[in-house]
């Protein structure tokens, strides 16, 4: 698969924290052609120093956070980020700057998402604070492209189901 075949070249895997958006990138990555980008990695340190103290980050602090990243994507000759992108608002805004992005949603429930929060180490964010992106999450609307994946498959079934929706393929 080839970055000319895919529905756009400019791809935002998005979902709350534990949902898989860096190892779903790491491994989508060389399926479609595109470079991955962790948008984790793009947070200023004040985003950062407030995560890791438990407080959930607010409009104000995710604005600059999420220009980036619409930002980088418009300045790529393609490429995807992991980004929770939870509202549709913070979609809007990465779309202002890349009108082309798709958001692959990467979804599960509460249960499942705290388990991974929990086991997983070195990682800014705390799974105390999963219940405040839960909060703020809102779907994909129907006028949004994009497609929501569940992942409660395994991860390999998730990737195929990313790249088949990105080939233009059936998701299932």
């Amino acid at each position: 698969m080839n970055q000319r075949s895919l529905v756009s070249r400019y791809v935002v895997l998005m979902g709350v924290s534990g949902s898989g958006k860096s190892s779903v990138g790491e491994k989508l990555s060389p399926l479609v052609g595109l470079p991955y980008k962790d948008g984790d990695d793009m947070h200023p340190q004040s985003n950062i120093d407030k995560m890791e103290s438990g407080t959930p980050l607010n409009d104000e602090d995710r604005a600059p956070w999420l220009k980036n990243i619409g930002e980088e994507l418009a300045a790529s000759d393609g490429l995807m980020i992991g980004c929770s992108a939870l509202k549709r608002s913070y979609r809007d805004l990465i779309r202002s700057y890349c009108p082309e992005a798709v958001f692959v949603h990467l979804a599960g429930d509460f249960k499942l998402l705290s388990e991974r929060m929990k086991a997983r180490t070195g990682h800014f964010m705390p799974a105390s604070l999963l219940k405040s992106q839960f909060e703020t999450l809102e779907q994909l609307e129907p006028d949004e492209k994009g497609v929501v994946i569940d992942i409660a498959p395994s991860k390999e079934a998730v990737v195929q189901a990313a790249a088949n929706y990105l080939a233009g393929s059936p998701t299932e």
